[in-house]
C-alpha cells in the first residue's frame, strides 16, 4: 500500500485492536510505513500474524496478537506480550467491531404482516437480547476496555493518542441494524468524553466515522456474487455524493493526521466523516 504521505512515529508503539479486518489491516501497514512498531491483536490470532509477516517482509517492525476486546484477562495478556516485545504503548486504535444478524430485523419498516408466525421475518419483537448485547459489547465495551487497559501506559506520555471508530450511523440510524447503530453512536459519544476526561494528562482522543467501505462484514449485504450491488447497496451509492464506496486506503490519510501531534496536536474529541459526502447529502 502507497500511503499518501509520511509522518515521522519512529520508536511509537501502535497497538490496532481488530487489526486483522480489511480497515485494520489499512492502518497497521501505514502505521508501519512511518516507523511504529505495530501491535496487531485480533481474535483470529492467524489473520494478525498475517498481517505481521507482511510488514515484516516490507522492513516494518509488527507483533500478531490473539487477543479479545471484551476479555479483560485477554487484553492483559497481549499487554504483557507487547511491552516485553515493542515497548508500552503510544497510539491505541480500536478498530474491533461487528454486527450479528440477531441483531438485525428482516425489514427496514414494521408492517402488520410482519405478525404472522409464517412470514419468515425478524422483526423489532424479536430481537434477540444476547445478539443486540453482543454487538453494543463488541463494540463500545471493545472500545472502551483496552482504552483502560493500554491508557495506563499512555498517561502522562507525549504525543499519546487513542483512534475510536464511529460509523455513519452514529449520526442518524441505519434500517435494520438498531444494536449496530446504537453502539457506534455510543463510541461517538464516549470519544468526547474520554478526550475531556484525558485532556490534562496528555492523551488525544478522536475518532474516524467511515462511510461505507465494502469489508468481509458487509460485503454479501452490499454486492452480488457477480460483484454488481445489492438492493441495499444500490440504496446506499444513491445517497452517497461521490457515486462509489470507499477503498480502506482512503482512510488512512485522516488516521496519519490524527496520530501526528505536529499536524493535529490541537485536535481532540472529534469525530472525523470520511464518507464520499454521505453525512451532507440530504437525499434532495
Amino acid at each position: 500500500m502507497k500511503i499518501p504521505f509520511h509522518v515521522d512515529l519512529k520508536d511509537k508503539v501502535a497497538i490496532v485492536t481488530g487489526g486483522g479486518g480489511i480497515l485494520g489491516t489499512a492502518f497497521c501497514e501505514a502505521l508501519a510505513q512511518c516507523g511504529a512498531k505495530v501491535a496487531i491483536i485480533n481474535r483470529t490470532k492467524e489473520k494478525a500474524e498475517k498481517v505481521a509477516e507482511k510488514i515484516n517482509a516490507s522492513g516494518g517492525i509488527a507483533l500478531g496478537i490473539s487477543g479479545d476486546v471484551l476479555s479483560v484477562e485477554s487484553l492483559e495478556n497481549a499487554k504483557k506480550i507487547i511491552t516485553e516485545k515493542l515497548g508500552t504503548c503510544d497510539i491505541l486504535i480500536n478498530a474491533a467491531g461487528g454486527n450479528h444478524p440477531k441483531g438485525i430485523t428482516s425489514e427496514e419498516y414494521f408492517n402488520l404482516e410482519s405478525f404472522s408466525k409464517d412470514s419468515g421475518n425478524t422483526t423489532f419483537f424479536d430481537l434477540d437480547p444476547e445478539g443486540v448485547g453482543y454487538v453494543f459489547n463488541l463494540n463500545f465495551l471493545g472500545t472502551l476496555l483496552p482504552s483502560q487497559i493500554f491508557g495506563k501506559d499512555m498517561v502522562g506520555k507525549k504525543e499519546a493518542v487513542i483512534i475510536n471508530i464511529s460509523s455513519m450511523s452514529a449520526y442518524a440510524p441505519m434500517t435494520k441494524v438498531p444494536a449496530y447503530s446504537g453502539a457506534k453512536a455510543a463510541i461517538s459519544n464516549f470519544t468526547q468524553w474520554l478526550a475531556v476526561h484525558m485532556s490534562k494528562v496528555g492523551v488525544r482522543v478522536n475518532a474516524i466515522a467511515p462511510g461505507f467501505f465494502l469489508t468481509e462484514q458487509n460485503r454479501d449485504l452490499l454486492t452480488r456474487e457477480d460483484g454488481s450491488y445489492t438492493d441495499r447497496g444500490n440504496k446506499i451509492i444513491s445517497q452517497t455524493p461521490m457515486g462509489r464506496l470507499g477503498n480502506p486506503e482512503e482512510l488512512v490519510g485522516t488516521l496519519l493526521w490524527l496520530v501526528d501531534h505536529r499536524a493535529s496536536g490541537f485536535v481532540t474529541g472529534t469525530i472525523i466523516p470520511v464518507d464520499g459526502g454521505f453525512l451532507a447529502y440530504s437525499g434532495v
